[in-house]
């Protein structure tokens, strides 16, 4: 334990020096006050030695017995945990006929040749004691199979999906109270890799990877918004909030579990694993994490794209960043189909949520929600469902932090899609039975355009276990809510105006009540958008009223013109308070 000591230089000391040393646990300790010259005639004695400078006397005083700290639990990464203050508050006072000078600041620097990673690497921040690995998806317990995490496996033997198991008897070695102090330690710091919001949580996602190999743009602790003034008007409602996940590296929640991936594929390449580059099929977010995070990384990524069917926007991501993209006439399924065939073909890593890795990465955000909360439980989660796995990796998270001590529930989860592509709905409406994929239609919100959702049975298992809901929302609905949104001053993406009328439908029907804690998760940032944006406000959407459109005025350029133009504005306004 490291101990605060005085600084004392070129002071000429008279009479005596108090000392108050304060530790947060021990607030009994009291006050010493000691004639200075007094103590160091006697530790001089003790020592027999000369009288021992005055910073060398503080430091024997700090050790003596009466100031012992209590033991507290060993610690996977000792350097960068402060689950508890570590530090002693020293106070003193000192008379001299001599003004004090403050000692110049301290300026630490890493030499030039070091950067954040290096220091990370040299300190050695990676001793651990956990470890995961590939199983079957929700397997009987009975079953054995299972595969290090640097094996290149998507499936089991029976052609089912995948999940990364953590040693959890070895992660229970430590309560909740020290994995939430643990996490919280780390928020917003720049340590490596730590100001991550995925990589704060390490022993969690990727426990055995060296820090050294992580590829990460510090995503996620993304913004909790307080959607004040949508609760309250349309809602009735003053506990709703919106996670902004969208406000991201590259705009979306896939960064969050792309920083895993690459981040493994990069530790793959240097085992000299037959690993050329990264790929996957897009409905625009996904290659726009991919590219960003291997181009960070300097690895090869290639785009299936289904061609006119995503946002310029979104399209310009992936070329920016040096992506190899194929736009294919076709749908997100279908480009699915021929990733999944060049992959098992080809040493290209299949980057889509099949693929479990991503899963752990987007599992923080569930944590996250938590944290923003201190660590209270929200009634309610609202995410938006395309491909299915976001909802299963909120539910993993949720259920690690029940599992591990750190909270005593789950929320209920609530999986939103667009009627133009509800394959899960439908599922849920017929009391679960035989899933059935669909030809998805179009629909503003292209990102889950997806009519055979690979994990499909993972959405399934979180709805089950935690009591969950699924709602669908027409296009209207979601373009309505969007403007809405827009309107009490967020810009959300067309997913999250599917998640918004989702909530409006609960919340009219009473399953949500005012009072109920609610979460709706964001996963893109609406300057994505802007088309579907500008389209609405123009109203030149097709058998779309439009009704919440703000059109800009045209106005002659005088003065009589503009006048009349504000006052019929403001009396319009005024009528309405």
């Amino acid at each position: 334990m490291l101990l605060s000591l005085l600084y004392f230089t070129h002071l000429e000391v008279k009479g005596s020096i108090s000392v108050l040393l304060k530790y947060p646990l021990h607030s009994h300790l009291p006050t010493y006050k000691y004639n200075f010259q007094t103590l160091n005639n006697k530790l001089a004695a003790h020592f027999h030695c000369p009288q021992i400078p005055l910073t060398m006397a503080a430091s024997c005083l700090l050790r003596s017995s009466p100031f012992s700290l209590p033991p507290h639990q060993p610690d996977p990464n000792p350097r960068f945990v402060n689950n508890a203050p570590k530090f002693l508050s020293i106070k003193a006072t000192i008379s001299s006929d001599k003004p004090l000078e403050t000692p110049p600041a301290i300026k630490h620097r890493r030499p030039a040749d070091q950067s954040i990673r290096d220091e990370a690497h040299r300190l050695g921040s990676d001793h651990h004691k956990f470890s995961a690995k590939y199983v079957p998806f929700n397997a009987d317990p009975s079953c054995t199979e299972s595969y290090s995490l640097d094996e290149i496996v998507y499936r089991s033997c029976s052609g089912g999906l995948l999940d990364v198991q953590h040693d959890i008897q070895a992660l229970k070695e430590f309560d909740g109270n020290y994995w939430k102090s643990l996490f919280d330690s780390r928020i917003g710091k720049t340590t490596w890799p730590y100001g991550s919001g995925v990589w704060s949580k390490k022993e969690w996602v990727l426990p055995e990877i060296d820090s050294d190999d992580i590829v990460s743009a510090f995503e996620g602790n993304s913004n909790m918004f307080w959607a004040e003034r949508f609760g309250k008007q349309h809602l009735g409602m003053n506990d709703l909030w919106v996670k902004h996940c969208g406000i991201s590296h590259t705009g979306s929640f896939k960064d969050l579990g792309m920083t895993v991936l690459v981040s493994q594929v990069n530790r793959l390449r240097k085992m000299n694993r037959p690993v050329v580059g990264v790929g996957c099929a897009s409905t625009g977010d996904t290659s726009a994490a991919l590219s960003a995070y291997c181009a960070s990384a300097g690895i090869p990524s290639i785009v299936f794209l289904p061609a006119n069917k995503i946002s310029m926007a979104q399209l310009v991501q992936p070329i920016a960043n040096g992506a190899f993209v194929l736009s294919l006439d076709t749908d997100f399924d279908g480009c699915m189909q021929l990733v999944r065939e060049v992959t098992s073909e080809l040493p290209i890593y299949l980057a889509n949520s099949l693929n479990s890795l991503r899963l752990e990465g987007q599992k923080t955000a569930a944590i996250e929600i938590l944290q923003q909360f201190d660590w209270e439980v929200p009634d309610w989660v609202i995410v938006p469902g395309g491909n299915l796995g976001n909802i299963y990796a909120f539910y993993k998270g949720f259920h690690m932090c029940k599992e591990l001590g750190l909270v005593d529930r789950i929320p209920r989860l609530v999986c939103a899609q667009a009627a133009n592509a509800n394959p899960l709905y439908l599922h849920f409406k017929s009391g679960w039975s035989d899933f059935s994929p669909m030809k998805a239609k179009t629909t503003f919100a292209s990102a889950i355009q997806i009519g055979d959702p690979v994990s499909i049975d993972r959405a399934v298992y979180a709805l089950k276990n935690s009591n969950g809901i699924v709602e669908e929302a027409t296009e209207e609905e979601l373009m309505d809510a969007m403007a809405q949104a827009d309107a009490t001053g967020m810009f959300i993406c067309p997913h999250t105006g599917v998640a918004l009328t989702a909530l409006v439908k609960l919340r009219n029907s009473g399953v949500i009540k005012a009072t109920d804690r609610t979460v709706v998760v964001s996963t893109a940032h609406g300057l994505k958008f802007t088309q579907s944006k500008i389209d609405y406000h123009s109203k030149t959407i097709p058998e779309m009223a439009c009704g919440l459109a703000n059109p800009p005025v045209n106005v002659k350029a005088d003065f009589g013109s503009v006048m009349d133009v504000l006052k019929k504005y403001l009396l319009s306004k005024d009528s309405k308070q």
